[in-house]
């Protein structure tokens, strides 16, 4: 496939992903209404979306119908955005840029950006219910905990919890893995697999690759974060730049350089890409997504 078919298809699921988050959020004249603004700013208009973009690859493959991975798309954004909001509070990452305007709390105040983080993770898990998402029940059951795993305390919830407790400290490089696994990793592991559950049974090798293909790409995304947190400006990122080396946070750069972080990020594209190879042109879309991510500023 072409590099412009691909930024086509990209472009589409883009434009189909905020279409869907601004039909399942709230109006923001409907009481509460503070809240439901604070919602919809949270969410909409921004972001590359490249969560929803990996379910819709995923869930192509399995032959699963758009309308069905639209709202797995939104679920999986809406815990995504639930998360931004809450790290950028005070007690936490206390940022004040995201996504090239205000964070939630500076917008309207800490109060509101605490409900509002609340009231998207409820939400993503009605908009994973509420409609049928696979043919079998207990398939839909099986989805919802794995995105419940994946936003927990075993999942990105228990990897902030790992970062803020490893601030000024030296981490290994198996203990920064461990920590990103979590924190960035689950949740995009889970979007790929949420994905493909929606579509025609795949056996269990194609979903173990998939499965190996989420955890490669979630690490990928976490190493290209830390490049692109040192190297690129506030104005470019649409976030604080150089908010990790501040807080003095351990990340791949401060562990490994610069120059081996990226060797470590084509290291993890090649095993992604290695992963999904006997899948054939069906993982075509992946491919070309994990190159993406890889590739996106540097």
């Amino acid at each position: 496939m072409s590099q412009t078919n691909f930024a086509a298809w990209m472009d589409g699921i883009q434009q189909r992903c905020e279409t869907a988050l601004a039909d399942v959020l709230p109006g923001a004249s409907v009481a509460p209404a503070r809240l439901h603004e604070a919602m919809r700013y949270a969410v909409l208009g921004g972001g590359k979306r490249v969560r929803p973009l990996l379910v819709h690859a995923a869930g192509q493959l399995a032959g699963a119908s758009p309308e069905r991975l639209d709202r797995v798309a939104c679920a999986v954004e809406l815990i995504h955005a639930y998360s931004l909001v809450h790290d950028d509070l005070p007690c936490m990452d206390d940022d004040v840029l995201r996504r090239g305007k205000p964070t939630v709390h500076v917008e309207y105040d800490e109060a509101t950006a605490l409900l509002a983080g609340d009231a998207l993770q409820s939400l993503a898990f009605q908009v994973l219910s509420e409609a049928p998402l696979s043919d079998d029940p207990s398939v839909q059951l099986a989805m919802l905990a794995q995105l419940a795993r994946a936003s927990g305390s075993r999942g990105m919830a228990g990897g902030q919890a790992i970062d803020l407790d490893g601030i000024g400290k030296q981490l290994a490089r198996e203990e920064l893995e461990f920590m990103h696994i979590h924190k960035t990793g689950a949740l995009i592991r889970a979007s790929v697999l949420l994905g493909a559950r929606c579509g025609a049974n795949l056996d269990r090798d194609a979903m173990e690759r998939l499965d190996r293909y989420g955890k490669l790409i979630g690490l990928l995304f976490q190493v290209v974060d830390d490049i692109l947190d040192a190297q690129s400006d506030t104005a470019t990122l649409g976030k604080t730049a150089g908010k990790d080396a501040d807080h003095n946070k351990p990340t791949y750069v401060t562990l490994l350089g610069i120059t081996e972080a990226r060797a470590l990020a084509e290291s993890l594209l090649a095993e992604a890409r290695n992963a999904l190879a006997p899948l054939g042109a069906a993982a075509a879309r992946l491919d070309e997504l994990a190159a993406f991510i890889v590739h996106r500023r540097f």
